[in-house]
């Protein structure tokens, strides 16, 4: 089943060469959901504006939804996404994975992305330092941009969570990182997607952390992005 997601984006420039409507992402992450086999329910989600991957699906998947609705894609690669269909794309891929701290715009939103640090090990461990250095090349990234865009709000895509948010603290390797946890805390972004957390390990797949929701978009969510309240009552 697809799960709903409506957060309030604080930036209205995003929605302005819209007319003020939402910005719809279709996040999913580790394993398909096999709901959206099934035409009759894309058809029920209605337009979708990007599809967001936080890891663990495979390209073709990620594929199948870009062309099922229409939609461009952006994701990560998740601790799984090495080998096999990695190491011999399909004729017909997805689009290349965002590279950890590159900033990217998706539907105007600016789109800071954290693959699984350590991919370029055999087995994928845990790699807290490549984690931090990951988050450094991100903050140096943001500190780079000019002008007003240096303030604009940012939208965080990850494999693993932050640490202790939204995380499976009772299993080592699903821990959250502690570098992420610092990037959230700094930035407060108002949206940070990720997979990798089984969700029947944690109570709910949302969670926050002061103004910053956190969501395990493990299978897939539809995530509506809401201008602020004063433009849309404007």
């Amino acid at each position: 089943m697809t799960r709903r997601l409506t957060v309030e984006w604080p930036d209205p420039r995003p929605f302005r060469t819209r007319g003020g409507s939402p910005i719809r992402l279709l996040a999913a992450s580790d394993a398909p959901d096999p709901t959206l086999d099934h035409p009759l329910n894309r058809e029920q989600l209605g337009r979708i504006d990007a599809v967001i991957g936080c890891g663990d699906l495979e390209p073709d998947y990620l594929g199948f939804l870009g062309d099922a609705f229409n939609a461009p894609i952006a994701y990560v690669r998740g601790n799984h996404d090495r080998g096999g269909p990695w190491a011999a794309p399909s004729p017909t891929p997805a689009p290349l994975p965002l590279s950890s701290g590159r900033l990217v715009d998706v539907s105007g939103i600016t789109v800071v992305p954290l693959e699984w640090p350590g991919l370029a090990h055999d087995q994928a461990p845990r790699d807290e330092l490549r984690a931090w250095l990951d988050v450094v090349r991100a903050e140096v990234a943001l500190l780079r941009r000019r002008g007003s865009a240096r303030s604009a709000p940012i939208l965080v895509v990850s494999h693993a969570p932050p640490r202790g948010v939204g995380d499976a603290a009772a299993d080592p390797y699903h821990v959250g990182y502690a570098g992420y946890r610092w990037l959230l805390e700094r930035h407060q972004p108002p949206l940070w997607l990720h997979g990798h957390t089984n969700p029947a390990s944690v109570s709910d797949w949302r969670d926050e952390l002061g103004p910053s929701k956190v969501a395990n978009v493990t299978g897939s969510a539809l995530v509506e992005l809401l201008p602020p309240a004063e433009a849309r009552a404007a």
